[in-house]
């Protein structure tokens, strides 16, 4: 199967929720995309169907409806201009009984609707006559091979069918172990081959994946140095499998410039030296192509070369906030990097709240006070070339592991660290979400402290809450009281008594997202610490701050306008 995209697994009622969230977990990084009111706990909802699948079409996105095959061909049907451009459409019964690839076959539809019966333990059915017949697809070649002229597959296969005999020039096991009519004197040649080739009528030519080019000194010139030396040697650039590079180089902004252009994986191996390299990708038989260009080389191996399983890719570290409780309030980006990470680090309440995302990764769990051995743990792993994601409640910046992670990196400053790349994924925080949830609170000018005095002195937090009440902010408090902690949240609220007036509106916002939700509007003067506790947001309001009534609704609001007047 070459699709490159994750695909949209459509649903349109709660029943085949159970059967789409099964293929979304065959397929990694695929989305579950449900009608908006008609479906819960989706990756991604909708409220029209048609536009939807549309501009997931448009867009080169596979997609398997759960739905009948009917009402995909009818809404697809007017954007079917190219066969070539298509990307796989599938429909699957809701009691997943049926698997029935509808279009695509060039971009691997059967590959998919085989992949997913055998997840669903049925046999797809697939109707194509060559797939039948020849018990492969010739116009969709597996991992590894690349055709190179379809536009002459539609009358090869039409020949292949009447009762044509092919000429195999090369070698590839899924075509000489097919029921393909093999003949050496065949009118139909099948090439496979890492040079330009064949472009005749009665030829189809297949570019394996078995060149490697090793950088050691990547410049923005070395993309047309490796387009000479493949013009001089008569090298197909799609027979390329990847870039291969000495580790140090991982983070390598000009070495990920050309594998962009070259559309191949990057992968490290702890070698320096050229030739060394390049034969670590290939092997000891690989044969070395001429270069005048002393930092490439350029060598093709005698089997097909899997990146995935061939030296060590970039190591990424990916810290992110999942909000502060429900599955919901998770960003698709979020969703997208979980799906995508091998490892997730985290405090086990925090990894608990993503638990149906978490299937074949492996977790690390840690207690809560930990924060820099997670961090630690977390930079280590994606050093190995892991894909590590350090999960935080809320909004991963606030409070939480971003700055962990960050104080840890240059705390330590490893070289093999710098190797890394990084990536900071928002969540919904918990002020946020206690705000939306009573009205607008956070409407004007706030700022956000927290009463934990572990990691910085009493003194400090008291002069913050004395500046931001003089200030007349609104305050959001994090960390109000612990077990073992209840005295700050009463010093704060007599720092507050001496600038706010008593009836001042204070929301508290517990579980927020999560079983035993709570949200609930005091006054100040109503503030007393086993109200609270670590997972309570306190919201203090300003001089502006207002509470109204709308029916049986209670607001609190700060307006956005300021005057001298209260």
């Amino acid at each position: 199967m070459n699709t490159r995209i994750a695909p949209a697994v459509v649903v349109l009622s709660q029943n085949s929720v159970i059967i789409g969230r099964k293929i979304t977990n065959i397929l990694p990084g695929a989305k579950l995309y449900g009608l908006v009111n008609r479906t819960d706990d989706v990756d991604i909802s909708f409220s029209n169907f048609g536009a939807t699948l549309r501009e997931l079409f448009t867009a080169g996105t596979p997609i398997i409806g759960i739905c009948a095959a009917g009402i995909l061909i009818r809404t697809i049907a007017p954007l079917l201009t190219d066969k070539q451009q298509e990307p796989p459409i599938l429909a699957v019964a809701e009691d997943g009984s049926a698997v029935v690839p509808l279009l695509g076959g060039l971009s691997g539809v059967n590959d998919l609707a085989r992949l997913i019966g055998s997840g669903l333990n049925i046999k797809p059915a697939i109707t194509t006559t060559g797939d039948i017949r020849f018990h492969t697809a010739l116009l969709s070649p597996p991992s590894g091979y690349h055709l190179a002229n379809p536009e002459q597959g539609k009358k090869f296969i039409a020949d292949l069918l009447a009762g044509g005999k092919v000429k195999l020039e090369g070698t590839a096991p899924w075509l000489s172990e097919s029921n393909l009519p093999i003949d050496e004197n065949g009118g139909l040649i099948i090439q496979i081959t890492e040079k330009l080739g064949n472009s005749s009528s009665n030829c189809l030519v297949y570019h394996p994946a078995k060149i490697a080019i090793a950088l050691t000194h990547p410049e923005p010139d070395t993309i047309t140095q490796i387009q000479q030396i493949f013009v001089e040697s008569n090298l197909a650039p799609a027979a390329v499998a990847g870039i291969f590079a000495p580790s140090h180089l991982a983070n390598n902004s000009q070495l990920h410039a050309v594998a962009k252009a070259l559309g191949v994986p990057t992968r490290f191996f702890p070698e320096s030296e050229l030739t060394k390299l390049a034969l670590a990708a290939t092997g000891a038989d690989a044969q070395i192509v001429s270069s005048p260009f002393p930092s490439i080389t350029v060598a093709i191996s005698t089997e097909i070369i899997n990146p995935s399983t061939t030296g060590q890719p970039q190591g990424k570290l990916a810290i992110i906030g999942t909000g502060p409780g429900g599955y919901k309030w998770m960003s698709p980006q979020v969703k997208e990097i979980i799906a995508s990470a091998t490892d997730l680090v985290g405090y086990k309440t925090y990894i608990n709240l993503i638990a149906p995302l978490i299937d074949g990764k492996r977790v690390h769990e840690s207690d809560n006070r930990v924060e820099a051995e997670r961090a630690y743990q977390a930079l280590e792993l994606a050093a190995e070339g892991k894909y590590v994601v350090v999960v935080s409640s809320g909004d991963p910046g606030i409070y939480a592991m971003a700055a962990a992670v960050f104080e840890v990196l240059d705390q330590y400053n490893k070289p093999e660290w710098q190797t890394i790349a990084i990536q900071v994924a928002p969540g919904i925080s918990a002020m946020q979400a206690a705000a939306a949830s009573i009205g607008a609170p956070l409407g004007h000018d706030f700022c956000v402290i927290s009463l934990s005095d572990i990691l910085k002195p009493w003194e400090i937090i008291a002069q913050r809450i004395t500046a931001a009440a003089i200030s007349d902010f609104v305050i959001a408090f994090y960390n109000p009281v612990s077990k073992e902690r209840t005295w700050q949240l009463a010093a704060a609220k007599k720092i507050l008594m001496e600038h706010r007036k008593p009836h001042t509106p204070v929301v508290l916002g517990r579980n927020l997202g999560r079983k035993g939700e709570a949200v609930k509007v005091i006054t100040l003067k109503e503030l007393e610490p086993e109200l609270a506790d670590m997972r309570t947001v306190i919201i203090i309001g300003s001089s502006h701050t207002r509470q109204i009534q709308q029916d049986n609704n209670i607001w609190v609001y700060t307006s956005r306008r300021y005057n001298s007047q209260e």
